[in-house]
C-alpha cells in the first residue's frame, strides 16, 4: 500500500519542484487560442511589421510553441528547469534565465508577453514599477506589451480552499491549497501528492503574490511612460489584460524625454 511521506514540511518556493509535473496540472490551459489572441491584439496594436516577440516568466515554453509561427521568440524564467524544459520543447526560440525584474537583453522587441498571472510574483508596488519599466526598456519604439494580471483585492477569496487532480490513473496527481490574505498580499500553499514508485511524494510551494487594484496597476504603466488600456475580456473572466504601447520618442529609463 502506498503511504504518504514528508510531513510537517518547510515550505518551498514557488515552483522550486513542481516544474517536473508543470505541465501536467495545466494541461487544460487552451495556449494554442490564446496564443492566436495574442496575435489579434499584436496585429490591431502593435508595429505593422512586427517580427519579434519576448515572452517574460515564459515557464516551460507552452504559449511560445505557438507564438514561433509568426515571430522570432525569446523566452526569460528565472527557474532553470522551467527553462530547461522549453528548451526542448521549442528548439525553435531562444531562452535566457534572469528575473522578471532585472534581466537585461541586448535587444529590444516589437511584442512582449508576461501572461499567467506571472506579474504577481512581483515583491510590492514599488518593484512593480520597477518590473513595469524594465518591460518597457525592451521594447522597441511603438511595441506592445501584454500583461495578464493577478487579482485584485476585491476578487481575491481569502479562507477558501482549492483541490484539483491531475495526470491519469496509473500517474495520478493531486494539488491542494488553502487562501491567506495579509495586507496586500495574497498566500497559498500549494500540497503537492504525486506517485514515486510504491510511495507518495507530498511537498509543499508557497505562492506569495501581490494584489493590487486597477488605479495602482495602471499608475505603473503610465509611470514607466506607456500608452495603457486595460482589457476586461483577458484569458481569465476574473483578470482581464493590460495593453501597453511604447510610444515613440520615450527615452531610454521609461520615461518621456525632456523637451
Amino acid at each position: 500500500m502506498a503511504r504518504a511521506v514528508g510531513r510537517n514540511l518547510r515550505a518551498l518556493p514557488a515552483y522550486e519542484r513542481s516544474a517536473e509535473i508543470y505541465d501536467v496540472i495545466y494541461s487544460w490551459k487552451d495556449y494554442a487560442s490564446e496564443a492566436k489572441r495574442i496575435r489579434q491584439l499584436a496585429v490591431r496594436y502593435g508595429p505593422p511589421d512586427a517580427r519579434t516577440l519576448l515572452d517574460v516568466a515564459c515557464g516551460t515554453g507552452n504559449h511560445l510553441r505557438y507564438l514561433v509561427r509568426w515571430y522570432r521568440a525569446t523566452g526569460v524564467d528565472r527557474n532553470p528547469e522551467m527553462l530547461r524544459r522549453a528548451r526542448r520543447a521549442v528548439p525553435g526560440a531562444r531562452f535566457v534565465q534572469g528575473s522578471m525584474q532585472s534581466f537585461r537583453l541586448r535587444e529590444r522587441f516589437d511584442v512582449l508577453t508576461c501572461l499567467f498571472s506571472a506579474i504577481g510574483y512581483v515583491r510590492s508596488k514599488a518593484d512593480l514599477h520597477r518590473t513595469i519599466r524594465n518591460f518597457a526598456r525592451h521594447l522597441k519604439p511603438g511595441g506592445v506589451m501584454m500583461v495578464e494580471p493577478w487579482l485584485t483585492p476585491a476578487g481575491y477569496s481569502a479562507g477558501s480552499f482549492h483541490l484539483g487532480t491531475f495526470g491519469t490513473p496509473e500517474f495520478p496527481i493531486a494539488r491542494m491549497n488553502g487562501s491567506e490574505r495579509r495586507a496586500d498580499r495574497s498566500i497559498m500553499e500549494m500540497h503537492h501528492l504525486v506517485p514515486a514508485g510504491r510511495r507518495v511524494r507530498h511537498w509543499v510551494e508557497r505562492h506569495e503574490m501581490m494584489l493590487f487594484d486597477v488605479p495602482t496597476q495602471l499608475a505603473a504603466y503610465r509611470a514607466a511612460g506607456l500608452r495603457v488600456r486595460r482589457i476586461r475580456s483577458g484569458f481569465h473572466p476574473d483578470r482581464g489584460l493590460y495593453l501597453a504601447v511604447r510610444p515613440r520618442g520615450l527615452a531610454e529609463g521609461g520615461s518621456r524625454p525632456n523637451r
